[in-house]
């Protein structure tokens, strides 16, 4: 069983790439804190994942996740072969992942955080307005505050 779930936060904006027969993917990393913290100085305390998404999944992480989100990412370990510029052959492995979730609410003073309404899609969502009736089904945010 080839199985991988993980917790951590992406290192970078996602960008969206297409292929040349039309499919969508997006490259990220996220870094995973360790459980326990390195006594030595010179060693990193998380570990960093390389994940791709597919499809409509590439299409919600490169819109509404950027850098500094914390996500869950659900998928598979896979590795791939090739040989660099210099003639020498590498292996990567990276997460291909099946979902993605974000598990946090962007900050309003992150950078570049605009209004939905303004046009702005990475991760600013904003609440709609409190009325009367409860929200539709499509406006729910499970992150609001009450």
């Amino acid at each position: 069983m080839n199985r991988i779930v993980l917790v951590g936060r992406l290192t970078r904006d996602p960008e969206l790439r297409t292929t040349t027969t039309g499919k969508n993917f997006v490259n990220f990393s996220i870094a995973v804190n360790k459980r326990i913290k390195p006594t030595n100085p010179d060693e990193r305390d998380a570990d960093f994942f390389n994940i791709k998404v597919w499809d409509k999944t590439a299409d919600y992480v490169s819109n509404y996740l950027g850098k500094g989100r914390l996500v869950s990412v659900e998928g598979r370990m896979e590795s791939r072969k090739y040989t660099d510029k210099e003639g020498v052959n590498r292996e990567i492995w990276e997460v291909v992942a099946d979902q993605v979730n974000g598990l946090d609410r962007p900050r309003d003073d992150a950078p570049g955080a605009q209004p939905a309404a303004s046009g702005g899609s990475r991760g600013n969502y904003s609440a709609p307005a409190r009325t009367s009736a409860p929200p539709a089904e499509s406006e729910y945010d499970p992150f609001a505050d009450d």
